[in-house]
């Protein structure tokens, strides 16, 4: 898989790439090494496109969260890539005006969505711009939405012969739109799919993408590109609209994150998902006390705003515990006092999981009882614990709002009981990053 990056668009979440950096030293340096690759087939750019910090539905989140989630994962893969990130995929490819407008006032070029996501797909495949409401400019790919679908669900990943007869026998596609247009441009055939598709879903899918990418470029008559040098070559010629808020795994919006749609991983199984309202709405009143022991405590320890200071800690995250001491002591009003560096470290923590508990995957599955709810939660207690004085009132708080939370089991009760049962009774063991 990891010789395949080097022929194609891609991005890891920055949690991964932590991990994989810690545990998978090999696949973590051959992911550098195919954007390094990238960049000197393309004229400089590279196939790596960069994410938000946390794979969190950004158009749920505050302006100011937006901004700090797009900000610490370009700051993440300027570190690991030495470059600035020309485009960034949005996790779900959830989006609205304001997402977009945040990733166009940090530089960001485009981003790629699924077709029904905006209004009019323009002729061949090729790219739209995007004006927001603040008047900032970014370019939008669209993805072929039935070709996207049968190389993640259908049989072309297990064929590659078909695989490259789809590709090849079409003229356009994504799903919409059609001829026409500049003669000038070429039409664009983009898919985009979950990385867990090719070895995870399907155990020979790495192989067959090897094999398709492999046979392309032997061919005359099509160009293996990357969007980010696409771009550079032929900017939107056209406008388009979003529908948002939206993503590419829901089709009410984004409700799938907030209430019970439908949507659900089993559909056979007759579950509910009333659990999801309560369980953000919780978490939601909880981050807004946490911002504020953030504000109040932070504006007498550091030196400077401190939300400028949370934006800036992502220049640090994962770096040496001798380079994040060293960067809050440059930040503290009182560079001398102990106490005060040990308090700075914990607010910027308690940012840190107020941010990732919202991570998408506690509201995606069908119960909250599942792993994925239980680690947001976790993040959620980590962030009660570092909040000092006011731990007690917060947990009380939030206890009392996932009373609200029912699961499908009975035997598990509600959030509530998720929580002291699944999580204040079980041994700390960590939060992993």
């Amino acid at each position: 898989m990891a010789a395949s990056l080097a022929s194609l668009s891609f991005d890891f979440g920055p949690t991964l790439l932590a991990w994989m950096e810690r545990h998978a030293a090999a696949t973590y340096g051959a992911v550098l090494a195919a954007d390094r690759a990238g960049v000197a087939a393309h004229a400089g750019h590279g196939n790596a496109i960069a994410m938000p910090y946390h794979h969190t539905i950004l158009p749920l989140s505050s302006r100011r969260d937006k901004e700090t989630e797009v900000r610490w994962g370009i700051a993440d893969f300027r570190r690991r890539f030495g470059r600035e990130p020309e485009g960034m995929w949005l996790p779900e490819t959830a989006v609205d005006d304001e997402t977009l407008d945040v990733l166009a006032a940090e530089g960001i070029r485009f981003t790629i969505l699924a077709p029904h996501q905006v209004e009019r797909v323009p002729a061949g495949g090729r790219p739209g711009g995007h004006r927001t409401a603040a008047g900032r400019r970014i370019a939008l790919f669209l993805y072929d939405g039935p070709l996207s679908h049968d190389v993640a669900f259908g049989p072309l990943v297990r064929d590659p012969a078909a695989w490259i007869e789809r590709l090849t026998a079409r003229e356009g596609g994504n799903g919409g739109g059609g001829g026409g247009g500049s003669v000038d441009v070429p039409e664009v055939l983009a898919i985009a799919t979950d990385g867990e598709t090719f070895g995870h879903h399907h155990r020979e899918g790495a192989v067959t993408l090897a094999r398709v990418l492999d046979a392309l470029r032997k061919r005359g008559d099509v160009r293996v590109d990357n969007f980010a040098a696409f771009l550079a070559r032929h900017p939107p010629q056209d406008d388009v609209r979003l529908v948002a808020p939206s993503a590419w795994s829901c089709p009410h919006g984004v409700e799938r994150w907030r209430s019970d749609c439908g949507c659900r991983v089993h559909g056979d199984r007759a579950t509910h998902q009333r659990w999801r309202a309560p369980l953000r709405n919780a978490l939601d009143w909880l981050a807004a006390e946490l911002h504020r022991v953030f504000e109040r405590e932070g504006s007498t320890i550091f030196a400077a705003d401190p939300w400028t200071v949370r934006d800036v800690y992502g220049s640090v995250l994962g770096a040496p515990d001798d380079a994040v001491t060293r960067f809050i002591g440059e930040r503290l009003r009182r560079p001398d006092d102990r106490s005060a560096l040990a308090r700075a470290g914990e607010l910027l923590e308690l940012e840190r999981h107020a941010l990732r508990m919202f991570t998408s995957c506690g509201w995606f599955f069908d119960d909250i009882a599942g792993l994925e709810s239980l680690i947001v939660l976790r993040s959620a207690a980590r962030a009660i614990e570092l909040a000092g004085t006011d731990a007690a009132r917060l947990e009380a708080g939030l206890l009392e709002r996932l009373a609200l939370a029912p699961s499908n089991d009975p035997a598990v009760g509600t959030g509530r009981e998720l929580y002291v049962k699944g999580i204040k009774a079980v041994p700390a063991r960590g939060v992993p990053t």
